[in-house]
């Protein structure tokens, strides 16, 4: 198993950053890393997600949505071929500091026996989730 993990505080309120994580169709004009998300945030629902990890080649996936709450989590389970080969469990999290202020969690847990052969794509997988944490922040706190 290997985790990554990175976040950033927000001065924006829960709704607000919800409401940016959410709203699928603008992910091209602010997130640099995920390019794309169709699909409906709702548990059991089957997204189509596009990463671009800096430096090295995107890729799409299916993966199935795990749980959505409003203002506080959404998170997926995607996998790379069967079950046990590469699964990434991907969460999205808002915890909130104060009123109008957040910290967003951005983690996935990788697992299954090919995570090893992966490990030098991984470091751009968390460089991606600093741009996209920096990107967030800026069109949380500052609009489109």
């Amino acid at each position: 198993m290997r985790e990554l993990q990175a976040s950033t505080d927000i001065e924006a309120s829960a709704e607000r950053v919800w409401q940016v994580l959410t709203d699928f169709d603008s992910y091209p004009d602010w997130n640099p890393f995920i390019r794309r998300i169709v699909g409906t945030p709702a548990p059991g629902a089957r997204l189509e997600v596009r990463i671009e990890p800096p430096g090295r080649r995107g890729m799409t996936f299916r993966p199935v949505v795990l749980a959505a709450e409003p203002e506080r989590e959404l998170r997926w389970l995607g996998r790379l071929g069967m079950r046990g080969l590469f699964d990434g469990e991907h969460v999205l999290l808002i915890e909130p500091v104060q009123p109008a202020r957040v910290r967003f969690v951005q983690r996935e847990r990788f697992t299954g026996v090919l995570v090893p052969l992966f490990r030098s794509g991984l470091a751009a997988t968390r460089a991606g989730f600093e741009q996209m944490n920096l990107a967030l922040k800026g069109r949380a706190e500052h609009g489109p």
